[in-house]
């Protein structure tokens, strides 16, 4: 018996259902009678769902490996297919290509959604209204910053993006933000707990994490 190499075979079409489904349904293709093929194509999909678990859609969506099967036999496959017959061009036709916004980001490190929201501040009429989206911005922009920087960012440097961001249509007095802890971030990093081993070990010390230690005139 001489060996086969692969290049020297036919290119598969699908490789999630490999070589041997491939050459069954090329033999499926010289059976004369049409309903004898049909029978020999429908024992092939019982198989290929014993043979090919990985094909998660085909249990979900049967006409997948009908359709999959003229894919295979490059369409040309002469059965009584209990689905529609696929169209090679619907099937291989390439999706349009997606559109990416063009829009330039002015502070990428905000994001685009930020200047949305600077956009809808400056909409508010009402003061307090407006001072309080300007609030939520800071809060915002002080937890996007913490979340790639290690350094924390003032809060001069917040109301001075947002002033800049909306043409000095925006501000907050810094000695309030300040004092009252206006951009507080939105949320705060949970503490680690504390290993078990640890919590054993200051148990056995007291409680308080020292060692208690006998006076000599004891």
């Amino acid at each position: 018996m001489i060996a086969e190499y692969n290049t020297q075979r036919e290119q598969i079409k699908l490789k999630e259902y490999g070589r041997n489904v491939q050459k069954l349904v090329n033999y499926i293709r010289t059976i004369p009678d049409k309903d004898k093929r049909t029978e020999m194509a429908t024992t092939l999909i019982e198989l290929i769902k014993q043979l090919a678990p990985s094909v998660k859609e085909a249990f979900e969506n049967p006409q997948r490996i009908w359709d999959d099967l003229y894919i295979i036999a490059d369409f040309n496959f002469d059965i009584n297919n209990p689905y529609p017959v696929p169209d090679p061009e619907t099937v291989f036709k390439k999706p349009q290509p997606m559109t990416y916004p063009q829009s330039r980001v002015r502070y990428r490190h905000y994001g685009k959604n930020i200047e949305k929201l600077i956009v809808e501040a400056l909409a508010k009429e009402d003061a307090k209204e407006r001072e309080d989206a300007v609030i939520y911005l800071g809060k915002l922009m002080k937890t996007f910053h913490g979340n790639w920087n290690k350094e924390t960012i003032d809060d001069s440097v917040i109301i001075k993006d947002i002033e800049k961001m909306s043409d000095g249509k925006l501000t907050l007095s810094l000695d309030k933000v300040r004092e009252e802890n206006l951009f507080e971030k939105l949320y705060r990093e949970k503490k680690k707990p504390r290993n078990q081993n640890d919590r054993q070990r200051n148990d056995r010390r007291g409680g308080h994490g020292k060692k208690h230690h006998r006076r000599r005139d004891q």
